[in-house]
């Protein structure tokens, strides 16, 4: 198909005008009227329906019209990519992470970054599902465990802990228990079992369960858990990153803890002179740093 023809009928449909989209191509209304003509005779359908007040896409040019607009938004990635300068970092990058990660770490500490790189997009995926990097459902991954899937360059960023935490106001109101058997009369807060999460933290709340515990609150995130153990709900599980960051926190039974959950950052190898990927990876980096200092301190 001529990508001419295309480039034109894409300006007429978002135009909805022959003269305005002839306006920003430069073209007369006739020229964009035949390249028009002639796209539909080589389709053998109509694209638009013309009436006096201007164009209306028919449904064979809302299907076009889906295409090119979608292909015009990988063009822009590409140019994007192309331009990438150590001088300059613009265009978008999609990162994806977990729910808990990138809304309780990630996202309190981008602003650092933005500072910096003003014209960088951020296009951040949280979900559990782990997406596909060689495929480019994503170009940057940070994950609590490390990646098997091939082609990807893997940085081991930390290591994260699920532990037990209650907001202090709950602690001066209700105590602590000492053992885990002493559990009972509290309430806990965790993740469903039946939500994806890290395994060593589904095994600890198995571990706790066994405690004949009366009240429970489960959520689908540690987003969701976090609120309840700050609104003074009961004593919940969540990674120990947030240690530092939510002061208010108090740690419970410190000798109860999950196993080591690692932390990985990783992008295809395709991506390894990425700009945008590389300033990612050492804001990120840097960020590990201080936050491994503030946890020392």
């Amino acid at each position: 198909m001529d990508w001419d023809k295309l480039r034109i009928f894409h300006a007429v449909a978002d135009a909805g005008s022959l003269t305005h989209a002839g306006d920003a191509l430069h073209l007369s209304q006739s020229a964009v009227s035949r390249q028009i003509r002639a796209l539909e005779e080589s389709l053998n359908t109509t694209l638009f329906h013309r009436h006096a007040r201007g164009l209306i896409l028919t449904e064979q040019g809302e299907l076009l019209f889906d295409a090119t607009r979608a292909m015009l938004k990988r063009l822009d990635a590409a140019t994007a990519r192309i331009r990438d300068s150590e001088e300059e970092v613009f265009g978008e990058l999609r990162v994806t992470t977990t729910i808990g990660f990138g809304t309780l770490w990630l996202v309190p500490r981008l602003p650092k970054l933005y500072a910096r790189f003003p014209d960088l997009k951020i296009d951040l995926m949280l979900e559990e599902r782990v997406l596909d990097l060689p495929m480019r459902e994503a170009d940057v991954a940070i994950r609590m465990k490390e990646p098997s899937q091939a082609d990807l360059i893997r940085k081991r960023l930390m290591s994260v802990h699920m532990c037990l935490y209650a907001s202090q106001s709950y602690v001066e109101r209700h105590g602590v228990p000492d053992t885990q058997e002493a559990f009972s009369g509290h309430r806990l807060i965790c993740q469903n079992p039946r939500s994806a999460q890290v395994g060593a933290g589904a095994t600890l709340v198995s571990e706790l369960m066994t405690n004949d515990i009366s009240s429970l609150l489960t959520v689908n995130n540690y987003f969701g858990v976090l609120q309840g153990v700050l609104h003074d709900l009961g004593i919940g599980v969540l990674p120990d990153y947030l240690a530092h960051d939510f002061p208010q926190l108090v740690r419970v039974l410190p000798d109860v803890a999950s196993s080591e959950v690692p932390v990985f950052l990783a992008y295809p190898e395709e991506l390894r002179h990425s700009k945008r990927v590389s300033v990612f990876r050492d804001f990120v980096q840097e960020e590990i740093v201080i936050y491994r200092r503030n946890m020392r301190g």
